[in-house]
């Protein structure tokens, strides 16, 4: 095959034309050509047309077609170097078909002597072609690898491109950088050394192999601080949580011994506690430069990946009430593993929120440690791509692949990675390839499926041993710094070991901080009376007149011409609120307080069911309209949002979000209950447990459209079977309640206690616009929440023969039937709160009936629903059930069938 047959592909009737095009506007081409040209230009100026210069020496042979390939060459290096680059400390890496070779560009070994303009695109100037791969090779097949030219943002390619071919060729770094790297490097070597010394055979899930994370962590955070950052929030998975406790948040050894020992002694009325390498901290650390900064690593589960959208909700939460909401101020930093961050899920949901208006945090810092196993699997079972970090393309993040043995590379690319997010406010990963010393813990023998490997991994120095040789082979200078290192290292080891008294770092805490320190943890009498919750008739008013005026010009849709119109007669003529008005009343009323709003889930503007409407539309410019955001000057902010269409992210972010803030009411909403599965790992690890498991307090509410109205088993059923079941200990409240007075209350009460508890709701669909379903203004001016709620038709208790007892939906079909029966004899009793159950409430109102037969009626099937939950805590009383027969699936999918059921269920409880 003719070699030079490519050329007949160079269309240089096209090059011609940019060449004209450039001529006339030199930015109407792209900026490699313009390049190209200039190029084009000082050989003609020096050489003439026919390459003969005025003193007569002819120009080098460099044709047009020589020099695209040239420049073909360079751009390949861009997109394809990483893929021969020395990342892998202890495996040669595979032939990725990188083709970096000259030969794929029309060029041969004759043409290496040869000069080309196109060594002006790498900042060399006109240069041979040796010079040119030389460089490139440099740049881009080093011990880093760079993915960056898949970005669309051209201003990010080019600081990227910039970083690779002219900052990393000249980076050098000072002898305090080295002392500093090595000196981390020891106390992570020293750290792991000394655990498995004292604690031979016992979990940790350690560093070892990847000990150069904790001096890149602490690159990031001194980095980051000169750049303006004030506070880090830090996720991670165990492997290596413990030395960054250790060694990045200063959490003293005797602490961590005491935890080891299991001397701790956590107070037992808080909880269970959870395991040394799940816990989270807190502390202030001091940078080399002086400057302070407020780390927290987050708590998190064995679920891994779980904690990210938390630690993003928490940032969120923290740059809205401390920071001004300036994303430069705090920065999350995600450490990932090489199996977790390719195969979870959620990885992919939290990447796509990064750019969203209501979940972006100013650019996370993704770092991997990666091992290259995934506990007993090999990477080519743990994924399709070709890096663990492809997630990262989608979202046109830049990725820098580095290999662990080399700190100072390691250093450089975390450095580029802040520099990057303080810049362009995006996600930015950092794929440090590395190894894992032991199995997947300490006591696993990882030879059974790896054992070539870790026949290479026995033999091979740790990183700290390979940068302390690779110092003393540089020269004096570097050698006399490995040696003294050497000693102190040795000294710290000793002194470990010898258990020398660590002083704890101060802290000092933040106001919202403190605003949680104010809280107290709940008892079982905070739960038999809600506290006051009304409100007065002048935020009423305020609020009602934010959400029925419109402002001048604005021209919605006539649906909410009228909308508005009714708004302003339920609030003003008939003085009755409907649940959509209530909702928004009680949010109103917290934003007139002071105290942040946060709504959030797939279509909560509107609203699923079109009820409520929060934010409305222009029809002409379609420009959104907060109405909540205009009750007063002095009013906190009403944040809306909806969401991509996620739970297990979203729900997460929420969660971080509330964690954060105590006095903010922080709302996640499932667009229909029956899809709050797809956020169990949420719900299980973390929003149930936090307090028992790790102390932490949360008020989230989450709303989960739930009733029977004939919509099949995707669209009936939010399982409070499943939230009951998790129920102990105070944990958290369970509530379906029926009126919306009742719900207003609820939605106050999250911060009117003195402590926080999760509130999880089976809101309403169909009563959204049932008639029957409102409330007079006056049960919004006073009272609180009822738990309980009796009858209220019912004058003669000794007359009534059977007490229907119920929540949700269901109550108003009963109702329906004692109204149109005209049935004095049963009364029809709602448990509006589940968990923590009002035992005190409940029996007060069944005493009024001694001689009635008790029945629970609901409309889940007998294995679902409140049933079991019931029959496990209400034994004074002996109660029967009415429901649908056990069932596999929520909920028919056939309407006849549907009703058919609901009126066995309705004729029964009044038979």
């Amino acid at each position: 095959m003719d070699k030079y047959s490519y050329i007949s592909n160079a269309h240089a009737s096209y090059i011609d034309e940019l060449y004209q095009s450039y001529q006339q506007d030199p930015e109407s081409v792209d900026e490699s050509w313009q390049k190209f040209f200039e190029g084009f230009n000082f050989s003609l100026e020096r050489f003439g047309k026919n390459g003969i210069s005025d003193n007569g020496t002819a120009a080098p042979q460099t044709p047009a077609n020589k020099e695209i390939g040239v420049k073909k060459l360079i751009r390949n290096y861009r997109r394809r170097g990483h893929l021969e680059s020395d990342t892998n400390p202890v495996r040669t890496r595979r032939d990725r078909q990188a083709q970096l070779g000259i030969e794929y560009y029309g060029l041969d070994e004759s043409d290496l002597k040869a000069t080309f303009v196109a060594g002006e695109e790498i900042g060399i100037g006109p240069a041979t072609l040796q010079e040119i791969i030389d460089t490139l090779r440099k740049a881009y097949v080093s011990t880093i690898g760079f993915e960056y030219t898949y970005i669309r943002d051209r201003e990010a390619v080019e600081w990227m491109k910039k970083q690779a071919e002219k900052e990393l060729l000249v980076y050098a770094p000072s002898d305090e950088e080295k002392k500093r790297t090595l000196s981390k490097l020891n106390e992570a070597v020293v750290f792991e050394n000394f655990l498995h010394t004292k604690y031979l055979g016992q979990k940790r899930f350690s560093l070892e192999g990847g000990e150069t994370t904790i001096p890149a962590l602490d690159g990031i955070i001194n980095h980051a601080a000169e750049l303006g950052v004030e506070e880090v929030a830090i996720g991670m998975a165990h492997r290596g949580r413990l030395n960054v406790l250790a060694n990045i948040m200063g959490k003293t050894y005797e602490q961590i011994f005491n935890e080891f020992e299991g001397a701790a002694d956590p107070d037992q009325s808080h909880g269970d506690g959870d395991v040394k390498y799940h816990l989270g901290y807190s502390s202030v650390i001091t940078t080399p430069s002086g400057k302070e900064v407020n780390l927290k690593l987050n708590p998190n589960p064995s679920h891994l990946e779980a904690v990210n959208p938390v630690v993003e909700g928490f940032v969120r939460a923290k740059a809205d009430r401390h920071y001004d909401s300036d994303y430069d101020r705090i920065l999350p930093i995600l450490i990932h593993g090489d199996a977790a961050v390719a195969g979870q899920g959620i990885v992919y949901e939290v990447a796509q929120m990064s750019q969203l208006e209501g979940y972006h945090t100013g650019g996370t810092i993704h770092f991997v440690i990666n091992n290259q196993v995934g506990f007993t699997t090999d990477f080519d079972d743990a994924r399709t791509s070709v890096y663990c970090t492809d997630v990262a393309k989608v979202i046109d993040c830049p990725v820098m692949h580095v290999n662990g043995d080399d700190p100072e590379a390691v250093l450089f690319c975390v450095k580029a990675a802040v520099e990057f997010r303080q810049k362009f406010n995006r996600d930015v990963f950092i794929d440090m390839v590395c190894y894992r010393r032991h199995g997947h813990n300490e006591s696993d023998e990882p030879k059974f499926t790896q054992p070539s490997l870790y026949n290479v991994i026995s033999k091979h120095p740790n990183p700290r041993e390979v940068y302390n040789k690779k110092l003393i082979e540089r020269g004096d200078v570097d050698a006399a710094l490995a040696e003294n290192m050497d000693k102190e290292f040795r000294g710290l080891l000793q002194d470990r070991l010898d258990m020398v008294k660590q002083q704890p770092l101060p802290y000092t805490y933040q106001a919202v901080e403190q605003e949680w320190r104010d809280l107290r943890r709940a008892t079982a009498d905070d739960f038999h009376e809600s506290p006051p919750t009304g409100i007065s008739t002048d935020v009423i008013d305020k609020v009602a007149e934010a959400l029925t005026t419109l402002p001048e010009g604005f021209k919605p849709i006539r649906q909410i011409e009228k909308q508005f119109k009714q708004r302003k007669e339920i609030f003003f003529k008939k003085k009755e609120l409907n649940w959509a008005a209530a909702e928004l009343l009680a949010y109103g009323s917290i934003l007139a307080e002071g105290k942040i709003v946060r709504l959030a889930g797939q279509d909560t503007q509107r609203g699923t069911f079109s009820h409520r409407h929060a934010v409305i539309h222009d029809v002409e410019t379609n420009e959104p309209y907060n109405s909540l955001d205009h009750i007063s000057e002095d009013q906190a902010d009403f944040h809306i949002y909806n969401s991509l269409l996620s739970e297990y992210g979203a729900l997460g972010f929420e969660f971080g979000y509330a964690m954060t803030n105590p006095n903010a009411l922080v709302i996640w909403e499932a667009q229909f209950g029956d899809f709050v599965n797809g956020a169990q790992v949420m719900i299980d690890q973390f929003i149930t447990t936090s307090e028992t498991k790790w102390r932490r307090m949360t008020g989230l509410v989450m709303l989960l459209p739930h009733g029977y109205e004939g919509q099949g088993p995707e669209h009936s059923n939010a399982r409070p079977e499943r939230f009951l079941q998790l129920s102990a200990d105070l944990n958290i409240v369970v509530a379906n309640i029926t009126d919306p007075a009742n719900f207003f209350h609820a939605l106050r009460r999250q911060l009117a206690w003195s402590f926080r508890k999760p509130l999880v709701i089976m809101s309403p669909k169909s009563l959204l616009r049932h008639p029957k379903v409102v409330s007079p203004i006056k049960e919004f001016t006073e009272g609180s929440f009822q738990e309980v709620i009796d009858d209220s038709t019912i004058k003669t208790a000794k007359s009534v023969k059977k007490v229907l007892v119920c929540t949700g939906k269901v109550y108003y079909d009963l109702l329906e039937r004692q109204e149109s029966d005209k049935r004095k004899d049963v009364a029809i009793v709602r448990l509006e709160q589940l968990h923590p159950f009002p035992e005190k409430q409940f029996t007060k109102v069944l005493m009024r009936y001694k001689n009635a037969k008790v029945y629970w009626v609901q409309e889940e099937p007998e294995n679902m629903g409140a049933w079991a939950y019931l029959l496990r805590t209400y034994r004074q009383t002996e109660i029967e059930l009415i429901s649908r027969k056990p069932s596999a699936s929520p909920a028919t999918g056939y309407g006849k069938l549907h009703t058919k059921e609901q009126k066995e269920i309705i004729n029964k409880a009044f038979a």
